[in-house]
């Protein structure tokens, strides 16, 4: 006989999680299709999800990948929730910063060639 594992609905979990502060956000963005669970794209929020599911869902700005460790039973403190999962999201490339006006006056040509090249350096 083999053994049941636990299982919840997974806009419950990403919410226990703290991924996402209401259960409403995160239903609305698993029903326009922008989570996969285990590669699979689901648009259900009730779908069920356990310990050893992957999940790719969008947070914000970052693509977030994380395996599920344990499904949870309440959406408690931040090292609780961190507990429930392992981060597998790969590290974003350091963005380049812009040089800085310090605002006292209007920049002189060179200022402005300088802001230019660090624009057009970040677009390449």
């Amino acid at each position: 006989m083999t053994e049941e594992r636990a299982t919840i609905r997974i806009d419950r979990w990403l919410w226990f999680a703290r991924f996402f502060k209401t259960r409403g956000i995160v239903t609305k963005l698993v029903q326009r299709g922008h989570v996969r669970v285990n590669s699979v794209r689901i648009s259900k929020p009730a779908h069920t999800v356990g310990a050893g599911d992957t999940l790719t869902f969008r947070q914000e700005t970052d693509i977030r990948v994380v395996k599920i460790i344990a499904t949870g039973t309440r959406r408690g403190p931040a090292p609780e929730a961190q507990a429930l999962y392992q981060d597998l999201t790969p590290e974003r490339p350091a963005r380049v910063q812009a040089p800085k006006f310090d605002g006292k006056g209007r920049p002189t040509k060179k200022d402005r060639r300088d802001l230019m090249n660090s624009r057009r350096d970040m677009l390449e």
